[in-house]
């Protein structure tokens, strides 16, 4: 909608948090925007009021669309963290891919790929003491970044 009008008011009334709607609504950084959860919406007046509010070019989220995006926020900080090779490592291996293909594919051994890896787990916490599999971990922490 915002598209072919630009400055319309635009307010999300949705049964969960959809994080990729409610990151690219608050993107623009455009006046009178709202994403509201229905089930936390029980009174007209106060959804009145919402309304009236981003009609007015205010903006009005509900506190678990911000509880989501701040935690977000968060792992994108982690992957942030990551140097550009060790983004590539960790591309290649949500690929599917062995260290020796790693080490093929960016031409360079594969002790550099383990010490990747490792730079890698250690940037997004996931220590030894983790039971699970570390680099399934890391695969599911570049998906959701």
């Amino acid at each position: 909608a915002r598209d072919r009008v630009p400055l319309a008011p635009i307010l999300i009334l949705s049964q969960y948090v959809e994080e990729r709607y409610a990151g690219e609504l608050l993107a623009t950084g455009a006046a009178g925007v709202g994403y509201l959860l229905k089930d936390r919406v029980a009174d007209v007046g106060d959804f009145l009021t919402a309304l009236r509010q981003v009609a007015g070019g205010g903006t009005v989220l509900d506190p678990e669309v911000v509880s989501q995006l701040v935690t977000r926020r968060r792992r994108d900080d982690r992957l942030a963290g990551l140097t550009p090779r060790e983004q590539e490592v960790l591309a290649l291996i949500a690929e599917g891919q062995s260290n020796t293909a790693i080490a093929d594919r960016l031409f360079i051994g594969e002790g550099t790929v383990e010490k990747h890896i490792s730079n890698i787990f250690s940037k997004l916490g996931l220590d030894d003491a983790i039971s699970q599999h570390r680099r399934v971990l890391a695969v599911l922490a570049y998906l959701r970044g």
